[in-house]
């Protein structure tokens, strides 16, 4: 690409002109001392001087008047400077996105013996701003990384939505930025860069390599947000100078120096990046008539309207009505003009005759001068004065307003007689007669609003009983206007192609029952902010029956209405509902449900907000009332949005008596209770049931203090409402099936604020299912062989056996194992109030939360078919959990990490298939109020832990209460209790131990690593324990006491070790039949 050094549109020979060539004869090189200085300026800032910091970069200014010439002028320019980091504004803020996409567009086609070559464009838009994280991501893509690393990214922005952390606090990830860093350390790049948001960003944080003023690298940026501005420029650019830290040039010019023409040639560049893929000129037009609208009413009214700028685009003609709806939706969403409203006004009074479609905007005193206007806007207290006799035929919006302080404005007679394009109609403090209004026939009419009009009987009055405006309506809104007439049922009748209807400060609620089977194609429907009063005998109960396309529905301040109507859920298209200030509303519940398709939901206790939004969205914060404007009672106890699946958007403020919320089945990802759910101080009851999106629940300073919480996240899965524990006497229930632990971390506030206000812990129930299986407590199916009969059996019914084993049961059958000893049932883990269950699919189970809660808060625990190698909890203690039950986790290494400790409660622990479990709890040394951990263990049972070395450490008085031991299929064992660290060798008591049933323990040398004596033993089971070498230490019992019985086969039995006369002590041993035998020759596997 070549740039010719003349490039641009030449300012007359001024000032300005004479000022940019003496600057530039300094600042450039020699060799290019012949630059046409014309083409050039620079205005040094003294707003500069004004700034707390000055800052350390030059200000210099451009005169190019196009965004193809500013752009090539700014490569140019990157040959000569040492200046880096460049930022550029545009024309007085405006254009310069444009500007900055058309220099990515261009780079890349530069020659390559050209100075300015790069390695890397690095074209970063972050127009639309998110965060710092976000910002990093886009630079990554650029680079085309490796996925691994966007996966760092990935993970981070899941892990903070369990932590509900906002998204405007995510900061850039460490390792992504060294990974940007590696890939650019060694090139030469060019970054382009629209920054979104309100602050200089230093991209060094995200990996970038610096900027210096020594090396090869540049900047190119400008504040990028996707709405039009122009900014005054002395305040406007002193503003900015006070933002710029890090920037080494700041280039500009003033949108002033541009005429008509230029202006709209770059108003058409601008949009390109907020409507890819639609017609430039288009999108143009629709900018242009935005700024129309902004200007065309006063400051206190035209945000009142602000809110139809979709509607106006269709209704108007500008967007083709087959795309429009959509594309208005994206276009009222990205253009939005920020400045002075004078500014705008100078903006559009300068362009508007240069534009392709004509526009008027008069104000008070101003002339009207005859002309093909299309868009009309006249703001006065007379309109004769302005000698408009009658509205141009090519008009097709027209706005009429007069002050609110002013008497209405009378509408002349004959001013719509030629008005058969006008396809926008606002009147606002006007006066016309109602029963035969001037405009009814115009019949291209589709936008018709009404603000503040009274009826004025003194025309003469003409006989039109058909109304043709109404037959095209799409839009009607009234506000603060009693017109009876049009809202009558014979003209309701006549709007079959009404898509919106807004009735405000006139008609309540019960007006719905004369829409019942009208307006067929009725989309959105406000009747807010009623002056009427409701009528006790009106039946609302079936007027949405065939309102199947409704679906924005808006009854805010309908402050007397008690009960929504059923028929509600026949409007199956509904995705907005907006109660604000329906203080009379006992319940927010419907037999059959609110539609499913519901997006978003308010209820504001503190009246109805300013304005309403017309897109599928809620009023934003600052249209809503900041304090209560009714002192009236809010009734309201109940709001059930169960069932709606698609509902994003929630809000609820100032509900004092509501006592249950349910979002059953929605699709809200964050509860937030200080942005979402405010002043509910009541609450008790929270369900959150199949909420598959639920990632956290942010509870903020609120001063609930639930009875009842219950929360499933599994997909696709029908979730009933738990069966409550009605017997306990807890005061605080939480019932929970999470298909990720790390939501754990929002269930911890209710429990933890219970307990820190005083109450007890024994005061919690919990229920708690960490799992995506759509069974959860569920009895496990066993299988086993024996003499080749399969036995099922299932939990609570018969004792199960020990493992499957249909995988190996010829094998077996060839080697005449013996029948496997019965396995002892499963303790029911369900029947002590703080149960919690891990099971398959589960994640997030090493959440530092979910361990703490187990450790503080579990009395029972199941773990079953989860693939985790770590143990569960972490350092602490256990001081609570009193039944413990673990199977089918084949890569579990250990179940207590190390420093777990005080099992002071735990009575059952019952373990089966383990695959890799080396031990249940580890060696440590234990402090002196530590030093009986489990002296309530009652029954201890293991199976099938081929890898298991040892069980438990064991010190003095360890196990006072152990009653039963029984362990069967565990290879690698050979000590049951292995003596912990620092503690004697000498015996160690088990007072209680009255049963130990050992089977298929090959490696077994002794029970316990030092004597263990069992005075109370009954009974001892022993079968294939060939290594088996001492039996506990049992006393000997006077005559008539029964000594311990001993099943065992004979060649291990004599193989026993004894000190003195001990065998004798126990009952002569029953050899069983079944002995060691050896294996056929050659493998049978």
């Amino acid at each position: 690409m070549t740039i010719a050094a003349d490039a641009g549109v030449a300012p007359p020979e001024d000032a300005r002109g004479r000022a940019t060539r003496r600057y530039w004869r300094k600042a450039l090189p020699s060799g290019v001392s012949n630059l046409r200085a014309s083409s050039l300026h620079t205005m040094l800032s003294s707003a500069a001087s004004r700034s707390p910091a000055p800052p350390s970069f030059a200000i210099a200014g451009i005169c190019f008047t196009d965004v193809g010439g500013a752009a090539e002028w700014i490569i140019w320019y990157l040959q000569y400077i040492d200046n880096r980091v460049i930022y550029f504004d545009g024309w007085s803020g405006f254009g310069a996105s444009a500007v900055l996409r058309s220099i990515a567009d261009v780079l890349p086609s530069c020659r390559p013996s050209w100075s300015v070559c790069f390695d890397r464009i690095i074209h970063i838009d972050c127009s639309v701003w998110k965060n710092r994280r976000e910002m990093q991501r886009v630079i990554a893509e650029e680079l085309k990384l490796d996925r691994s690393v966007m996966a760092i990214l990935d993970e981070a922005d899941e892990n903070d939505d369990f932590w509900g952390i906002p998204e405007s606090s995510r900061n850039e990830m460490l390792g992504v930025s060294r990974e940007i860093y590696r890939t650019l350390k060694d090139n030469r790049f060019v970054a382009i860069f629209h920054n979104g948001s309100d602050s200089e960003v230093d991209l060094y944080s995200c990996g970038v390599p610096p900027f210096g003023k020594f090396g090869d690298n540049f900047l190119i940026w400008t504040f990028g947000r996707r709405f039009l501005t122009i900014k005054d420029h002395d305040h406007g650019k002193q503003k900015l100078v006070e933002k710029l830290r890090l920037t080494h040039f700041l280039l500009y010019d003033r949108i002033r120096y541009l005429t008509g023409d230029q202006y709209y040639a770059v108003l058409c560049k601008e949009p390109v990046a907020i409507a890819a893929g639609m017609d430039p000129t288009m999108v143009a037009d629709c900018h242009m008539y935005e700024l129309f609208m902004h200007c065309s009413f006063d400051t206190t009214t035209k945000s009142d309207w602000a809110g139809h700028f979709p509607n106006y685009l269709i209704c108007d003609g500008i967007l083709q009505e087959d795309t429009a709806r959509e594309i208005s939706k994206v276009l009222h969403r990205e253009i939005t003009w920020e400045s002075d409203a004078s500014l705008l006004e100078d903006v559009l009074i300068k362009f508007k005759k240069h534009l392709k479609i004509p526009l008027l905007v008069l104000k008070e005193n101003d002339a009207y001068e005859e002309g093909p206007y299309r868009w009309i806007s006249i703001t006065s207290t007379d309109i004769t004065v302005h000698g408009m006799q009658h509205i141009p035929a090519e008009a097709s919006s027209f706005l009429l307003a007069s002050k609110r302080s002013a008497p209405p404005l009378a509408l002349p007679n004959g001013l719509f007689a030629r008005s058969s394009k006008l396809g926008v109609l606002i009147l606002r403090c006007c006066s016309f007669d109602f029963a035969s209004p001037p405009f009814v026939e115009c019949n291209s009419l589709r936008f018709l609003g009404v603000d503040r009009c009274i009826n004025d009987q003194t025309y003469e009055r003409e006989d039109h009983t058909e109304w043709p405006c109404l037959n095209t309506l799409w839009v009607l809104d009234l506000r603060f206007t009693a017109w009876n007439e049009i809202l009558s049922e014979e003209k309701i009748d006549l709007m079959a192609n009404t898509r919106e209807l807004n009735i405000e400060g006139d008609m309540c609620w019960q007006y719905t029952t004369r829409l019942q089977d009208r307006l067929p194609n009725l989309q959105k429907l406000r009747i807010i902010k009623p002056t009427q009063r409701p009528e006790a005998t009106t039946n609302t109960c079936n007027s949405f029956v065939h309102k199947t396309k409704l679906e924005i529905l808006d009854l805010s301040g309908n402050s007397e209405m008690e009960t929504l109507p059923n028929s509600l859920s026949k409007a199956s298209s509904l995705q907005v509902l907006v109660l604000d200030g329906c203080i009379g509303l006992e319940d927010v519940v419907l037999p059959d449900g609110l539609p499913h398709l519901l997006r978003s939901f308010s209820f504001d206790g503190y009246g109805p907000s300013s304005q309403w939004t017309p897109a599928l969205e809620l009023p934003p914060k600052h249209f809503r009332p900041s304090t209560t404007a009714d002192k009236k009672e809010i009734n309201v106890s109940k709001i059930s949005l169960e069932g709606c699946t698609h509902l994003e958007n929630f809000f609820i403020r100032g509900l004092a008596n509501l006592l249950e919320l349910d979002l059953s089945g929605s699709a809200i990802k964050t509860l937030d209770f200080e942005t979402m759910v405010l002043e509910v101080p009541r609450l008790k009851r929270l369900f959150l049931l199949g909420c598959e999106h639920l990632r956290a629940i942010r509870w903020g300073e609120s001063d609930i203090s639930l009875e009842l919480l219950c929360v499933d996240t599994r997909a696709q899965v029908g979730c009933p409402r738990p069966s409550l524990n009605q017997n306990t006497s807890s005061r605080l229930q939480v019932y929970a099936v999470l298909s990720d632990a790390r939501l754990v971390r929002s269930l911890r506030h209710p429990v933890d604020k219970y307990i820190s206000s005083g109450g007890d812990n024994k005061d919690v129930y919990l229920d708690i299912h960490v799992t995506s299986s759509s069974v959860h407590s569920e009895s496990v199916q066993f299988e086993a062989i024996c003499k080749e009969k399969k036995i099922v059996m299932y939990s609570g019914q018969v004792q199960r056996p020990v493992v499957p084993v249909g995988m190996y049961e010829d094998i077996l059958s060839m080697v005449c194992v013996a029948p496997m000893q019965a396995f002892p049932e499963p303790p029911d883990t369900t029947n002590l109030d703080g149960h919690i269950e891990i099971a398959e699919e589960s994640r997030g189970l090493d959440e530092h939360n979910f361990s703490e809660i187990l450790q503080q808060h579990a009395r029972s625990l199941h773990v079953h078919d989860v693939f985790i190698g770590a143990g569960f909890g972490g350092p602490g203690d256990w001081n609570l959990l009193k039944q413990c039950r673990m199977e089918r986790c084949p890569k579990l290494d250990v179940v207590f990490p190390y420093w777990s400790y005080k099992f002071d409660e735990l009575e059952i622990f019952w373990v089966l298939d383990l695959l890799m479990v080396r031990w249940i709890c580890n060696k440590i040394y234990y402090h002196y109020d530590v030093d009986r951990p489990f002296r309530n263990l009652r029954h201890l049972h293991l199976g099938s832990c081929p890898r298991l070395q040892y069980v438990l450490p064991v010190w003095f008085s360890s196990f006072p209460s152990l009653e039963t031991l029984h362990i069967i299929h565990c290879g690698d064992l050979k000590d049951v209790f292995v003596l912990n660290y620092n503690y004697p060798a000498n015996g160690v008591p088990f007072p209680k131990l009255t049963t130990i049933h050992l089977h298929d323990l090959p490696a077994l040398k002794q029970i316990c690593e030092v004597d263990m004596v069992a005075p109370a033993l009954e009974t001892i089971k022993i079968r294939g324990c060939w290594s088996l070498r001492r039996l506990p230490v049992v006393e000997a019992r006077g005559p008539g006491v029964k000594k311990p019985t001993v099943e065992i086969e004979k060649d291990v039995w004599d193989k026993l070790e004894w000190d003195g006369a001990e065998a004798s002590h126990y009952e002569a041993p029953v050899h069983c039949r079944y002995y060691k035998k050896k294996l056929p020759r050659g493998s049978v596997l």
